[in-house]
C-alpha cells in the first residue's frame, strides 16, 4: 500500500472490495470484517494536479465539474495509528466539492503540500489525485492501535473536522485549533469513493433507521447549521427569536430550519421558487420569502448596491414575520451580506459560515455599528457540536434533506448541479452500495418518523 496500484491491482483490488461488500451486505461480524483483505487500490472520484491551470481565464460560472473531475483507480494509503478504513457505502456533495473541481479558491493541492510538510503520515496526502470528499456512511473495516472507541463491523458516519489534538490550541474548541482542517476538502482520501482513510476522532454511530444515502448526507451541513443555531459558540439561538434563513430549502438552510423550528424559534425562510417555498410550508414554516417573486435587485451593478432594494426586503421579513430577524444565518456571501446586514434587527446577530456567491463582500458598515450588530463566523463543528448534532438525527428529530442520489460514476454531473443551485436539499452518492435502500437496521423507528419525513425533499425534486 501507499504506491500507485499495478497494472493487475484494479483487478485484485476489485475482488477484494467485492468480498468487503460481500460481507458487509451479509452482516457480517466484526472480527469477519476485520478479516477481509484490505485491497492495494480503490475506485473514487479525484481531480488531477495536472488539471490545475485548466480553467485559467474562465469565470467561475464558466467552470465545469465535469470537467475537471475523474473517477477511477488509487492507491489505498497505509494507516496511521489513530486512524480507521472505511468502507464507503455512501457519500455526499457539498459546495467545498465544487471548490475542489474548479480549484477555487485556490488549488486544493496547496492544502496537500502544506499537509504533508507536518509529519511522515502527513506526507501521504501530496498525491497528483485528490481524492475529495467531505462526508460518509460507512463500515469500519480496519483500525488503528491508538483507536479507542470504535472497532471493525462498526456502522458509522465521519464528520470533517479533521484536528490534531497534541497542539494545545485545539482544546476548549477545537475549531480554534491551529492545524484545523476539513477533511476531503483540505486532505486527501475523502468520502467519495469507495473506501477512505479517517482519524477515530471523526467517527460517529450511524443512524439506524436511515438507508446509507440518507445517513450519508447529514455530518457537514447538520452540525454546520447546529453550531451556528444552537451552540454556544454561535447565535445560542433563545425560544422565541425570529431567524432569517437564505437558501431555507439548501443542504444547510434545510437543517437550520429544523433546528430553529426544535429550539422554539421563529424561521423565516428565504427561497427562490414557489416549489420550494410549498417545500417550507410542509415542514412547518409560516414566514416565508420568495425572492424570485419579489425580485430584489440588491446590486445595481458590480460594484454598486441599492439600499432601497435592502429596505424593500426588510419590509416584507416584517409582513410575514412581524418584527426584523434576530439571527440572521448567512452563507450566499456576496449577494446576500449587504441585506443581512441591514436587515437584521438592532443589537442581532449575521452568523456566516460561507460565501458560495462570492467570499469579497460589501456592506454599509453604518448599520451595523449605529444599530450595535454583530457579525459572527463560524466554521463547521467540534466534536462534541457534531455528535449532538448527529444525535438529533440519530433519534428522528432531525430528518435528511436528500433529494438525489446518483452513482460515483456519475458524480461530476452531481457536482455540476450543486453548482448551479438545480437541487434541492442535499444529493447523495452511492460509493460501494449497489442501489437504494440499504442499511436500514431500525424499521420500527423509521416508520414512526415517517416516511413523508423523510422523504420530503424527494418528492418535490422533479
Amino acid at each position: 500500500m501507499g504506491g500507485e496500484p499495478g497494472a493487475c491491482a484494479p483487478l485484485v483490488s476489485y475482488v477484494a472490495m467485492r468480498a468487503i461488500l460481500d460481507a458487509i451486505n451479509a452482516g457480517a461480524s466484526g472480527a469477519d470484517i476485520a478479516a477481509t483483505a484490505i485491497p492495494e487500490s480503490y475506485r473514487a472520484a479525484f481531480v488531477r494536479r495536472e488539471d490545475v491551470a485548466m480553467f485559467e481565464g474562465l469565470s467561475s460560472s464558466e467552470k465545469d465539474p465535469r470537467l475537471s473531475i475523474h473517477v477511477g483507480d488509487v492507491a489505498v494509503p497505509d494507516l496511521a495509528p489513530d486512524e480507521v478504513y472505511v468502507a464507503v457505502m455512501a457519500s455526499s456533495v457539498n459546495f467545498n466539492t465544487v471548490w475542489s473541481s474548479i480549484f477555487e479558491p485556490m488549488p486544493t493541492f496547496t492544502f496537500l503540500d502544506r499537509l504533508a510538510k507536518t509529519s511522515i503520515y502527513g506526507r501521504r496526502h501530496a498525491t497528483d489525485r485528490h481524492v475529495m470528499g467531505s462526508d460518509a456512511a460507512g463500515v469500519v473495516l480496519r483500525a488503528g492501535p491508538a483507536v479507542d472507541n470504535f472497532k471493525p463491523g462498526d456502522r458509522v458516519v465521519i464528520h470533517c473536522n479533521y484536528v490534531d489534538d497534541q497542539d494545545p490550541s485545539a482544546h476548549d474548541d477545537s475549531m480554534l485549533a491551529s492545524n484545523q482542517l476539513i477533511w476531503g476538502f483540505e486532505t486527501n482520501f475523502g468520502g467519495l469513493g469507495e473506501l477512505a482513510v479517517v482519524r477515530a476522532n471523526q467517527l460517529m454511530p450511524k443512524p439506524a433507521h436511515l438507508t446509507w444515502e440518507e445517513s450519508a448526507v447529514n455530518a457537514l451541513v447538520n452540525s454546520t447549521a447546529y453550531r451556528m443555531i444552537v451552540s454556544k459558540n454561535g447565535a445560542d439561538m433563545r425560544q422565541g427569536q425570529r431567524v432569517l434563513i437564505w437558501g431555507a430549502t439548501g443542504g444547510l438552510g434545510g437543517y437550520a430550519v429544523q433546528h430553529v423550528l426544535n429550539g422554539g424559534g421563529i424561521p423565516i425562510g428565504v427561497v427562490s421558487s414557489q416549489k420550494r417555498a410549498s417545500i417550507l410550508a410542509d415542514m412547518g414554516v409560516e414566514a416565508i420569502v420568495d425572492r424570485n417573486a419579489a425580485g430584489y435587485k440588491f446590486w445595481k451593478d458590480e460594484f454598486t448596491q441599492d439600499e432601497s432594494e435592502w429596505r424593500r426586503f426588510g419590509k416584507d421579513l416584517r409582513a410575514v414575520a412581524g418584527d426584523d430577524p434576530d439571527i440572521v444565518f448567512e452563507h450566499p456571501g456576496r449577494e446576500t451580506m449587504g441585506a443581512s446586514v441591514f436587515a437584521c434587527k438592532r443589537g442581532g446577530m449575521i452568523i456566516t459560515c460561507a460565501a458560495t456567491s462570492g467570499y469579497v463582500i460589501q456592506y454599509d458598515n453604518r448599520h451595523l455599528w449605529m444599530k450595535l450588530k454583530t457579525i459572527k463566523g463560524s466554521h463547521f463543528a467540534n466534536y462534541r457540536e457534531a455528535w449532538e448534532a448527529n444525535d438529533l438525527v440519530r433519534s428522528g428529530k432531525v430528518v435528511p434533506v436528500l433529494s438525489r442520489v446518483f452513482s460515483l460514476d456519475d458524480v461530476g454531473e452531481a457536482v455540476w448541479q450543486v453548482q448551479r443551485n438545480l437541487h434541492e436539499g442535499k444529493i447523495g452518492v452511492l460509493c460501494l452500495a449497489e442501489g437504494e435502500g440499504g442499511g436500514i437496521e431500525d424499521p420500527e423507528l423509521r416508520e414512526r418518523v415517517g416516511e413523508q419525513r423523510l422523504n420530503l425533499f424527494r418528492r418535490y425534486d422533479t
